[in-house]
């Protein structure tokens, strides 16, 4: 038998992991993928291969990195900036199944590959595409990553701390991949509408958004009562309680322990500008600078320390490896001395990937989420007007809607009984025999 997706063809304009996993699952199932690259750096996950250069992992000869992500495609390396490359991509494009990027929307439209410009090339084509935030919005051309949209920005690093004790870390790629699969199941979704129809369409998803969606539980709870377990749960606290006494104790004694351990992991950290801080007002933020010498200018800019940009400990990324203890302590020191909102003018200014660790309630009210439409309100015939989690897949032509509540128990039985063909002698025979309530 072929393989399920033999005859489609996918063209894969991204780097990392996010997208890149999404056209390999294409590729999984038969797929003809085409990643294109930069003539000049190629994808900039080949070089952050495990245990080199300050990337988290265990080192091997294996780039294992590439493989996990781009196994079963084609490499071909195509210059977009110039009109004659854009050409060659245009005939592509009229050749395809399947387009996936995650360019920011600014990069899109300076290199010419915008859905709406390709539609008119194919309009079969499926153009997927995977955001920071979100197509709209303030925040729509901010760099990002996993760590910063959704651990960071998306509450899930709130989430899975201790009430008092920060989560001590995560894996690399770790939402990427959820991302991943749902771009997936998307294109997969466009594809079959367009078996229907004949017309392709645009299909976005956001790491922010995926976040959200990982953290389904606790934004709804937020969504409907507007607040966060964890501050309620302390609120209703027994004070007299001695078992509530002794967890208290033991957070007091572990945020000690642990605040020395986080810092120890800092100083351990050999890229200080891929780290969390805590600002003056107490608050978490993240860098998650992948590409240092690219962003370390703008770093020392925005710590407002323009002569570290030249230190001799710090003016490359080989010398910066040698000296991560003493830059993550300026840094740490940096950030530290000033709040929160300063922080985020200063790094959104200098372009730097970073995000700020958010409670379920602050996502729901952040303005950047509100710009996507991330939460849907529909009038509910119980509660009345409410508002819930939207899907993270946007759909162009044929988006998600709201078209019933979630049932009552058993609300649809004998309607589905009787539209199998049932009578209501049947379904009196089924009640006594107690087959259904």
């Amino acid at each position: 038998m072929s393989q399920a997706l033999e005859g489609i063809h996918v063209i894969d304009i991204s780097q990392v992991i996010g997208v890149p996993l999404a056209a390999r699952h294409l590729a999984d199932f038969g797929a003809e993928v085409i990643h294109i690259e930069n003539p000049e750096a190629g994808d900039s996950w080949r070089a952050y291969q495990a245990g080199f250069g300050g990337m988290t992992g265990v080192p091997s000869p294996i780039n294992y990195n590439w493989e996990a992500y781009n196994r079963n495609k084609k490499s071909m390396a195509l210059d977009l900036s110039q009109e004659e490359g854009r050409d060659i991509l245009y005939r592509l494009v009229a050749a395809s199944d399947v387009l996936v990027t995650n360019l920011r929307v600014y990069e899109r439209e300076k290199f010419g590959i915008t859905y709406e410009l390709l539609h008119r090339i194919n309009p079969r084509l499926i153009f997927g595409s995977l955001t920071g935030h979100g197509q709209n919005g303030p925040d729509r051309d901010m760099p990002a990553y996993d760590h910063t949209s959704a651990w960071y920005r998306a509450g899930l690093h709130y989430l899975l701390s201790l009430p008092g004790i920060p989560c001590a870390g995560f894996r690399p790629g770790f939402i990427d991949t959820t991302a991943a699969m749902s771009l997936f199941a998307a294109v997969m979704l466009a594809l079959y509408v367009r078996e229907k129809t004949g017309i392709g369409q645009e299909v976005e998803l956001s790491l922010f958004n995926i976040g959200m969606y990982q953290a389904t539980f606790d934004i709804a709870a937020a969504l409907a009562t507007g607040k966060d377990y964890k501050e309620w749960a302390k609120l209703h606290d027994d004070e007299n309680d001695p078992l509530v006494k002794q967890r208290r104790q033991a957070q007091a004694e572990a945020q000690v322990a642990l605040d020395r351990l986080l810092d120890i992991y800092g100083q351990e950290r050999l890229n200080p500008t891929a780290a969390d801080y805590m600002t003056k007002d107490g608050r978490r933020i993240l860098l998650n600078v992948l590409q240092p010498d690219r962003y370390w200018s703008k770093i020392c800019q925005a710590l407002g320390q323009p002569d570290l940009e030249h230190d001799s400990r710090f003016e490359s990324h080989e010398t910066r490896l040698q000296n991560h203890v003493a830059l993550y302590g300026i840094m740490k020191e940096a950030f530290g001395s000033r709040p929160l909102e300063e922080w985020q003018a200063r790094l959104k200014q200098a372009g730097i990937p970073f995000g700020v660790e958010q409670k379920p309630a602050e996502v729901v009210n952040d303005p950047q989420a509100r710009a996507n439409d991330y939460f849907v309100p529909f009038d509910h015939p119980t509660y009345g007007r409410i508002e819930v989690l939207a899907s993270p897949l946007k759909m162009s032509q044929t988006p998600s809607s709201i078209r019933m509540p979630a049932p009552e128990f058993s609300q649809h039985t004998e309607e589905i009984l009787l539209e199998l063909g049932y009578t209501w002698e049947d379904l009196s025979r089924f009640k006594q025999r107690r087959l259904i309530p």
